[in-house]
């Protein structure tokens, strides 16, 4: 069931998305990443029940969940590389579009809303990625975790991508899986939407977030289209 906490919502010039978690289950691919890294050092592999609650905290928050406090033994950039080389190599194996993206795209299109992509995902990665969907090919901005200085929770990667696309930041829809994707859509004064089936711990209270809406499948978002 959906949750508004603010039903008062403007016309959407546009509305723009994080990417794992939210359009693109991902977590399968990242875990089979982590658990190459932790094979080649003889380390016993997470289970993807563990892996993916947290599997929107990349690099970082997998190779820490997979080493545990034994990371502090090794240097992380060589892991992070080795992480980020297989998964490069193996981007597109399990990694699908969640049920109903397909058709809340189809309908954005079709009331020519331009739609687009925010992630903390490295630009390069992201852009070997999005190739591999069709229903990606309309996106009209896509702006990755180092395409500027700042990223998610900082609202500048959002203001940019509004800035590239020419629509006015109050008047558009920011969804996402994170408190860090809800921080930064409030501060770029967007209305903000979490995607309830993503990567959420079972215990988070998704509710303190301060968003102005939880909402439980893609399509839900199509109600608060005018």
């Amino acid at each position: 069931m959906m949750t508004s906490i603010n039903p008062t919502l403007p016309a959407v010039a546009s509305v723009l998305f994080d990417l794992d978690g939210t359009l693109l289950d991902t977590a399968d691919d990242l875990g089979a990443a982590l658990n190459y890294v932790l094979n080649h050092y003889g380390k016993m592999p997470v289970a993807a029940k563990d892996y993916r609650p947290i599997a929107s905290d990349g690099a970082l928050g997998l190779l820490n969940l997979g080493f545990g406090a034994e990371i502090k033994q090794y240097d992380y950039e060589i892991l992070r590389q080795q992480f980020l080389d297989y998964y490069q190599e193996n981007i597109a194996t399990h990694t699908h579009l969640y049920p109903g993206v397909k058709a809340l795209l189809q309908q954005l299109e079709a009331e020519s809303i331009p739609w687009g992509i925010i992630t903390n995902k490295p630009e390069g990665l992201t852009k070997i990625l999005l190739p591999h969907y069709p229903e990606f090919a309309q996106c009209a901005v896509m702006v990755g975790g180092d395409t500027l200085a700042k990223r998610k929770p900082d609202p500048e990667p959002i203001l940019y991508a509004c800035q590239q696309i020419n629509v006015d930041n109050q008047q558009c829809f920011y969804v996402g899986d994170a408190l860090r994707d809800i921080q930064a859509g409030n501060s770029a004064l967007m209305k903000t939407f979490v995607a309830n089936w993503g990567y959420i711990l079972a215990d988070e209270d998704c509710q303190a977030w301060q968003a102005d809406h939880i909402i439980d499948t893609p399509t839900d978002l199509l109600s608060f289209i005018k």
